[in-house]
Parts: C-alpha cells; structure tokens; sequence
C-alpha cells in the first residue's frame, strides 16, 4: 500500500507537469535550413561536464531492421558493449544492443561486468539481491553513480544498492569512467571513478512493449511499458511503465520480491532546448543475504536448507555458521532461531525524481539545470538473545519491558531502519565562442537521513512482530525506547565549478581544465546517552579538485590523450556517531572519529583509441596515488577481548599502476560482433597499519602488500551472433585472486564465469512487433565459488608486528557468487 500511494502520487505529479512541459511541434526548428558550423567550433565533448543526458553524445547508425521497441541496431560495436568515445579520458559503455539481450531486469552492475576494469560479483543471476562491484580495485562506495544526472549513492555510507534503480527495458546506456568523475558529477565519493546510467526516451508514436520471464528458482517476472506517442501539437511524449517480479532464495525458502515502476516525459523544441522529467518507483521485499567466512564456506558450501544449523565451531576452534539463513524456526538452538531468515528481512521503498533540462538561451550559450530528489526507507533486521534485566543504556544498566513484560531472557527482533530525503540541483552555463568553450556550474543537495535501532517482540512462530519495527518497542525502566543506535544526520553540499576547453588546429587538438571546489557541511544529533562525542556534532570539508586533459585526434581513425584529475571520498556519516552495545571501561562498540580526513586520490592517464569502419579499441595506463584511505578498524582493550570497539579512521596511503584495454568489431563473417576486455593492475599499500588489543597493539608490515578486493587481472570475452531473427551470445569472464587482508595471508581464488543465451525473433505478427523469445544462461558450469570480498581486515592469521607484539588474527567474509540458472523470456513490441 506504500508504494500504491507514493506510485499514485508520482503519476499525478507527471500528469500535472505535461501541460507545462508542452511546447508547440511548430517551434521546432528545420535542420535543413540550419546554417554550418564552423569548423572551428567545439563538436567534442569535454571530461569537464558530460553527466547530464544531455551532455551524452550518442553514436547514430542508420540500420534497415531496426527494432523500435527494443533498440537492438545490430550493428552497435562488440554486440553493444563498446560505444565510440570522445573524452579525454578513459570512458567505456553497454548499449542497448547488449542490454537487450540479457536476463530482463539484470541489474546495472551485472549489465557493465564485461567492460575493463569492472570486477562484478551476484548473489543470483535476476539481479533481485543486488551486485557487488570494485573497478581497478576500489568498491562500489568509492565509485560515483548517477541516474538521468543525479547522484544515486546512499548519502550516508555511499553504499549502491544496483537492484533497486532501474528496469533494464528503460536503460538506453551506462557509461563507465574509470578513472576519474567529470567536473560537473553530483559526488562526495568517487575517488574510484563514476557510472552513468541513462534511460531511453519516449517514443515518437503511440506504443509500447511487454514482457514476460520464467526459469530457475521459480523466478517469475512482468513487464508492461505504454508510450503516449507525440502529445497534440507538440512534441510532448511520456511513457509509464511497471514491472514485478520474484525469485526464491537458493538454498532457503525466502523468496525475494519486487515491484518496480518508471515514467519519463520528454519534449524537445527550437534548437536544443529540451525539458524532462523521470521518475523513478521501487519496492523491495527482499531478505538479506549472510556474508560468509573462509570457515563456514569450507563447512556448509552454498548452505544448508533440509534442518537448523546453529552457529558453532569447526574442529580447529574457527566460528561457522550456515551459508544462508535457516528455513526452519529452532527456539531450542544455541543461537535460540536467531539466524531464521524471516528474522533477516530487507523491505525498502525508495522513490527518484529528475528533471534534467537544456535551455538554449543564446546563440552560443547554454543553460543546464538537473533538479533532483531522492526518497528511501527501509531496514535491514537481525535479532538478538538478549537479558531483559540488565540492558546497558549508556554507562547505566537498567531493566527492560516489551508490551509491560519483563525478566529473563528473551530473543528480540532489531531492524535497522533509514530513512532518506535528498533534495538537489545541478546548475550550469556553457559559453561556446568559435575554438573557446567556458563552463561554469553549481550543486547543491541538502541531505537529511533518520537513523534508529528499535528491539521488538518475536512471535512464537519465529515472525517479527512488525519488519518496520513499529510494533511495541522495548521500554527501559527510565521510559527510553531501547535503542542501538538513534541519530539524524544532516549533509549540505556547495560545490562550484569551472572549466575551460580550448580547441586547436581544426578541432584536432582540445585542451580542458577545470577546477571543482566541495563545500561539504556535516552536523549530527545523536540520541543515545553518555556519547563521547555529546549530543550534537559537525564538522565541515573543504576540497579543491583540479583537473586537466589533452586530446588530440591524429586522424579520422586514431586518437591520444592524457588527463590528471584530483578526486575525493567523504568520511561516512558514522564517523560522526557513537552506536552499538555499550561496555564498561571502552564505550560504545561503535566510537566516533571527528578528526578522520577525507580519502584523495589524484589519477593519471595515458591512452590511445583506434575507431575505424569495422573495428573499435582502446588501450590507457592509468596510475592513482592515495592518501588518508577510508577504513573500518576494530580493537580490542583486552587481551581476552572481552572489551572492544571499532572505529573508522585513515589508513594510510596506495599506489596503483595498470592496464586497460579493449577491443570489438562491427559484424564480420555478416553476423557476428566479438569482443575481449583486459585489465592488469598492480595496487600497493603505501603504510604500515595499526593493529593488536590492549597492551599488545602494534604496527603490522603492511606497506608494499597487494591491496585487498583487487584482482590483479581481469579478461572479459563476449561473441554476438544477430542475422536479424535467430540470435545469441556466449560471454565468458576470468577475474583474478582477491585478497580480504592487508597482510594478504587470507584470498579467495580466480574464477572463470561462462553466460550464454540464444533467442529467436519473429517477423510483426498483427500489432505486435517483433515478438520474440529467448533463454539465458548463468553459471554454465554451475560452479561454487566466493565472488566477492565484503568484510576486509588487517590480518587473518596470527602475526608478529614490526615492534614485536603478537597480532591476533581477524575474520574476513565474503559474499556467495550465484549458482546456475536458467531464465526463458517473451516479449514484443506494440
């Protein structure tokens, strides 16, 4: 009922805006009588502002057969997975061609994992969980992601949460740089480089498509599209879209479901001026998938389903758990059905408006305005065996009640609820006078997200009282609602920037710069009591981010560049808070850090690009210097660790080197188009790092160790088969060893993943147009294996640091790759 209303009222919106979007058909004006440009006008995008839609420069090809309603050309390069590039920097992309063609509603992680650089682990082949992603090996949080121009990062952790973006039916293209955000990108978190996603526009006709899937693990999934066609007299056209899907968990008997629903209003008149509206509707009723250790994946493998396993100990003493979460409810276990999957809920709803829009105001002068807003709340639930007679509020023990019920022990369920609003705009003027371009821009978001730790009842049959947690809390002797944690963070950001592009020798030559200055504004109010930080805290950030790149286009055919470019990392907003469980002599099991710096990197490229009639490819070095690297650390106070805290504090610094190249035709032999991806990096830490508990604190040898989550090579291959009916495609991915420590004593090992799908396309049957049908395989081989690093630690073995102390070891966990699946799919246009 959440989303029917915020969905409803999402339309309402768009239909109310139609009228003022609407601009006469008449006004548009004829390009044939436009006069030529000069040749010394810039035509060449910049690095220095190309995130709104707008900005993208798409490559057009005139194809006979083409499918409206899908967007498949057949001749986009590599079978759509390289797109003709411009910028001064290393920028790779997925086009519909490639979208196409794969599962339906495969997230945008899972869309760019063939593309170099993009190291994408999944949890299940549909894309209803959510990827995890690293590119030249820094994680999704320090990659900046957008959508029609606005940021999608969680504000406050800058976690990406791919499944919950967008229908891949909507997607026309994701853009991946990298090395380094354009000047104008919406982020405080992307020292690794962004991800643009940008989604089709309505069509010019009335129309629409649908679609329907079925396969493995009961994955079920609708899809409808309506497009309005040309509104009256104008060029005003909308489209409305909903899809819903499910799929159960392998291994359990949770099923993950989702409703998800788009619209887009576009018109366009005169020259260049354009105005849209998208908005975004998505409802999750998932439950969280467990990180796993080396031990328990030894133990369990891809999990236990048939009866309840209890957390233990193997026989050399190590913690193991089952791999997923218990499809059976054991009160009598040792956990006491702690680890009953329907105590590990994940709903969310989350709600995205942006109104990227282009005014020409003036022969040579541009406006672009990109407002935004960003709506998300939902939790993330555990429970807890918790002593009703002795709960730490603060230093202070108290008892505690649920429903007027207290004494003993009882198992409570804790969600972690958010709850985001995110209002913002990107504004900025571009001023084109013959060989010159001058861009001056301005962002500004306002951020406000309610965080809260609520303990409530579980049922007999093991069900939460309520996932939202809004049923009866537990109340403290005092009359406090017992919480983990309860805070209100608020983030203003003030970024300004200006860039300058200069073009010489008849556009052969371009030369950009730029700076961008980020004015971040923290403030927090923490509601748990005896913080060491007190109730209210700030803390403001200032950054300067120059930026500089040379192109130079040698001929039609080939081209080189160079950039330099300075980006940055906010510290997360639970730097500012203390959380957690409360002991006696260390605080809270969560401490505050207000002197953590923002991380830095500053990245260089060298690359080279060949674009010719048939073949396409690209080769860059890149190199990155890090400095106060971002990272979680926990301490113990004691050597029996009975005390202890974590913290996030600066690790440091990296020093990255590598190599990515790719390469993809336009059909050769008639129908096939290949493509092949590589990647080499060499990543090495810069720093010894803390480490130990108590009297035994030490510094380990970590500098010159490979950094973690890294693999040191990748290889993407993909072949494309299309003669305008049958079709299909087999891509194989061969992604390196990872480390999960610093200390590089604990990895998991490469891996080659193999995709394939075949599908046949029929001639317009009445009004149906192009009705097809196809199949896609995951995990051809079906084979087991750990994809992904998720918690990493210094060490995971005993070590002996530099000024001889004994460092315990930590445990690293890692996240399940999903198994075999195969998924049949029909659709068509109308």
């Amino acid at each position: 009922m959440r989303l029917t209303r915020l969905l409803s009222t999402s339309a309402l919106i768009a239909f109310g805006t139609m009228p003022a979007l609407a601009a006469p058909a008449s006004d548009v004006s004829d390009t044939k009588h436009h006069k030529a440009k000069p040749k010394t006008e810039i035509a060449a995008p910049s690095m220095m502002g190309n995130t709104a839609p707008t900005d993208v420069h798409e490559e057009h090809v005139s194809v006979s057969g083409h499918h409206a309603f899908d967007g498949v050309t057949r001749r986009a390069v590599g079978g759509g997975l390289m797109e003709k590039q411009d910028s001064a920097k290393s920028v790779s992309a997925v086009s519909r061609d490639f979208i196409e063609k794969q599962v339906p509603g495969a997230d945008p992680m899972q869309l760019i994992s063939l593309l170099p650089g993009a190291n994408v682990s999944s949890g299940d082949p549909a894309g209803l969980t959510g990827s995890s992603m690293s590119m030249r090996g820094l994680d999704q949080s320090q990659i900046g992601f957008t959508l029609e121009g606005f940021p999608i990062n969680d504000i406050g952790n800058f976690a990406v949460y791919s499944q919950e973006i967008v229908d891949s039916e909507n997607l026309r293209t994701v853009r991946v740089a990298q090395g380094s955000a354009d000047l104008d990108s919406p982020h405080i978190s992307s020292t690794g480089g962004v991800v643009d996603m940008y989604m089709i526009d309505p069509q010019m006709k009335a129309g629409g498509r649908l679609g329907v899937s079925y396969g493995s693990y009961d994955y079920t999934r609708g899809f409808l599209r309506l497009d309005t066609g040309k509104i009256g007299n104008t060029n005003l056209r909308a489209y409305f879209s909903g899809s819903y899907a499910t799929e159960g968990v392998n291994n359990s008997d949770a099923t993950n479901r989702k409703l998800h629903a788009e619209t887009k209003i576009v018109n366009d008149w005169g020259d260049g001026n354009r105005v849209s509206l998208a908005i975004v509707g998505n409802r999750l009723y998932n439950y969280l998938t467990p990180n796993v250790n080396m031990a328990s994946w030894d133990a369990y493998g891809r999990g236990i389903k048939d009866h309840y396993v209890a957390p233990g100990k193997n026989a050399a003493g190590q913690n193991i758990s089952n791999t997923v979460w218990n499809s059976t409810y054991n009160p009598n276990a040792s956990d006491h059905g702690a680890s009953y999957y329907k105590l590990h809920q994940n709903p969310f709803t989350n709600i995205y408006a942006s109104a990227p829009s282009t005014f020409k105001l003036a022969d040579h002068l541009v406006l672009t305005e990109t407002p935004y807003f960003w709506y998300g709340d939902g939790n993330g639930g555990s429970a807890y065996w918790t002593n009703m007679d002795k709960i730490n509020y603060g230093s202070t023990s108290l008892k505690g009640t649920l429903e007027g019920k207290g004494g003993g022990y009882r198992l409570l369920y804790n969600p972690s609820n958010t709850q985001t609003y995110r209002p913002g705009a990107v504004t900025k003027l571009t001023l084109t006078t013959g060989n010159n371009r001058l861009m001056v821009g301005y962002w500004f978001e306002y951020a406000k997200q309610l965080q809260s730790g609520p303990y409530s009842g579980v049922g007999q049959d093991g069900n939460p009282w309520d996932v939202w947690g809004a049923a009866a809390n537990v109340v403290l002797s005092n009359g406090q609602t017992y919480m983990y944690r309860n805070t209100i963070t608020q983030t203003r950001v003030h970024t300004m920037f200006i860039g300058d592009t200069l073009s010489l020798l008849n556009n052969k030559l371009t030369i950009d710069a730029g700076l961008k200055y980020s004015i971040v504004m923290r403030s927090g109010t923490n509601m748990l009591p005896d913080t060491s930080t007190g109730r209210n805290t700030s803390k403001t950030y200032y950054e300067p981010l120059p930026t500089v790149a040379i192109r130079y286009q040698i001929n039609p055919e080939n081209q080189i560049f160079v950039s330099g470019a300075t980006n940055f990392r906010m510290p997360t907003n639970y730097s500012l808070y203390d959380a957690g469980a409360y002991y006696a002599g260390s605080g809270y099991a969560t401490h505050a850090n207000l002197n953590q710096n923002p991380e830095i990197s500053i990245s260089e490229e060298v690359g080279y690009r060949y674009t010719g009639k048939t073949i396409m490819g690209s080769i860059t070095y890149f190199h990155y210097d890090f400095t106060n690297r971002l990272m979680s650390s926990s301490q113990c106070m004691d050597d029996a660790c009975t005390n202890y805290f974590s913290t996030n504090v600066n690790a440091g610094g990296q020093t990255t080197n590598g190599v990515d190249a790719e390469i993809g035709t336009r059909p050769i032999f008639r129908y096939f188009r290949p493509y092949v991806s590589f990647e080499y990096v060499d990543a090495r830490l810069g720093s010894n790092l803390q480490a130990g508990s108590g009297s035994g604190i030490d510094y380990l040898r970590t500098k010159g160790k490979f950094a973690p989550e890294t693999p040191k090579f990748q290889v993407g291959f993909n072949l494309d088969y299309d003669d305008g009916h049958l079709f299909g495609g087999y891509n194989l991915k061969y992604v390196s060893r990872q480390y999960s420590t610093f200390m590089n004593d604990q990895s998991i090992p490469g891996y080659v993943l193999m995709n394939a799908n075949i599908g046949y396309r029929f001639s317009n049957l009445g009004f149906l147009q192009a009705p097809n049908v196809r199949i896609n395989f995951s995990n051809l081989t079906d084979k087991a294996y750990l994809g992904f690093v998720k918690g990493i630690q210094t060490n995971a073995t005993q070590q002996t640091g530099i000024f001889g102390k004994t460092v315990s070891g930590s445990t690293p966990t890692y996240a399940i790759a999903a198994p075999f699946a195969a998924i049949a799919s029909v659709s068509a246009g109308f």
